[in-house]
């Protein structure tokens, strides 16, 4: 785009400003920074740093093409050529400075253009794993489709910026095939998404037939129609810098020397670069509202007791809260019948919380392994002054059978857990119910 008006870097500028203001207000409401740090949270292994400094670096490099570029071409103004008429000034007539400053701007469009290919890479390998992954207990770390990213993710970070160096002598073919590299990589990408957004209704049809939880579906649900939008916008960004440099590479160009197609393409690829990496931010990270909902609740609490707040103060503000949430209906949640679960114990049997505490424990011999299930609340059977018998039942807490679920359940494991496709177990999930003794806790699969 060295050929191209100021004001077409100026929309890319303006684009990338935002889409850095933006990231910087969702990362702050996601969870204040805290997902930056090195160690942050149990599952911040090297796939999870890899993945968050990959996406957070490319942004701002674009920034950096984009702003960088604008200065030099708004200093460098326009021309009056004899036959061409005023046009944006050539870069063989720009000041030595302007022009050492030419391949380094690109050389950073190519690595956030790389690192944004290996966050896509591997988004569509997850995919690919968790619909065809089905009850097989396979761990990701292990998988053909893992491998596959790795293998992806080397070539992309080594050709793209091996494409600018080679043609660093002439800006406008570096810039031709720096396009040319980026833009068939990002497309094959793009249509690989389209089979799985195909068969993703499906899939989501038969984890509402095994019962899996319904905020998990609601979050599937969630990044499915983000990846739809994504992978729209990826073509808007994608397809028009193609058309531009199959006609660069070519000795007669009749896009590039129009100067309403280049303004037209370039800008509209710049809305579909900033929109689709939005996208990849809100995929990556998503905001819990409940849970912001919940802290900021605690938060406000908290400062009413050390102001010293009323204490009728502070139970009127608890109680306007329960009136104002929805309470959620009876019907509006389900779970699989079961032999072992009654709903008819719930009004004479008292709810106990799995793992029980230290003081209801029952001490164990030293030495002695007792596997331990979920934590169960019995009813006996019962005679009534009548004579008639009336039935017991069993009842598990509400998290034990959730854990319950998940190890009789038919989908993966992955599914029952999920967040995010880079906030991952490291390993197969299987849920462990962990037995206390009195030298320490043993764990038991």
């Amino acid at each position: 785009m060295s050929h191209t008006s100021p004001a077409t870097y100026l929309v890319w500028s303006i684009m990338s400003c935002l889409l850095g203001g933006f990231l910087l207000f969702h990362l702050w409401k996601f969870d204040r920074f805290k997902c930056l740090r090195w160690n942050n949270g149990p599952y911040a292994g090297a796939f999870k740093r890899l993945m968050t400094y990959t996406y957070l670096l490319s942004v701002p490099c674009i920034m950096a093409y984009a702003i960088g570029f604008a200065t030099i071409k708004y200093k460098e103004g326009l021309v009056d050529i004899p036959g061409h008429g005023i046009v944006p000034k050539p870069w063989q007539m720009w000041s030595q400075s302007h022009q050492d400053a030419i391949f380094p701007l690109y050389l950073l469009f190519t690595i956030a253009w790389a690192l944004e290919m290996v966050t896509h890479l591997e988004e569509l390998c997850f995919w690919l794993f968790l619909v065809n992954s089905g009850s097989v207990r396979q761990d990701w770390f292990r998988s053909l489709y893992f491998k596959t990213w790795i293998g992806g993710s080397l070539i992309a970070i080594a050709y793209m910026p091996l494409v600018t160096i080679f043609t660093r002598t002439d800006p406008l073919k570096c810039e031709a095939f720096t396009f040319l590299a980026g833009s068939l990589g990002s497309l094959s990408l793009t249509l690989w998404f389209v089979p799985i957004l195909w068969t993703f209704p499906s899939f989501l049809e038969t984890l509402k037939r095994n019962s899996v939880d319904v905020r998990t579906i609601v979050r599937l649900t969630t990044f499915h129609e983000l990846n739809c939008l994504r992978v729209f916008f990826r073509l808007v960004f994608v397809l028009p810098l193609l058309v531009l440099a199959v006609d660069g590479i070519r000795p007669h160009q009749h896009v590039n020397e129009t100067m309403f197609w280049t303004e037209f393409l370039t800008s509209i690829a710049a809305v579909g670069c900033i929109i689709s990496s939005g996208i990849t931010l809100v995929i990556f990270f998503p905001r819990s509202f409940e849970g912001e909902m919940q802290s900021r609740n605690a938060t406000r609490e908290k400062s009413q007791s050390r102001f010293g707040a009323p204490a009728h103060a502070r139970r009127n503000s608890d109680l306007s809260d329960r009136e104002s949430s929805p309470s959620p209906s009876p019907s509006t949640y389900k779970r699989p019948a079961s032999a072992m679960y009654s709903a008819a114990s719930e009004a004479h049997s008292p709810l106990h919380e799995y793992p029980p505490l230290e003081s209801a424990e029952q001490p164990l011999k030293a030495g002695l392994d007792v596997p331990s299930g979920p934590k169960a609340v019995f009813s006996p059977n019962r005679r009534a002054a009548s004579g008639v018998v009336i039935q017991g039942s069993v009842r598990l807490t509400e998290r034990a059978l959730n854990a319950h679920d998940q190890r009789m359940s038919n989908v993966h494991p992955f599914v029952h857990n999920f967040t995010s496709p880079i906030d991952l177990m490291n390993g197969a999930q299987q849920t462990q119910w962990y037995v206390k003794r009195q030298y320490g806790p043993r764990v038991v699969v």
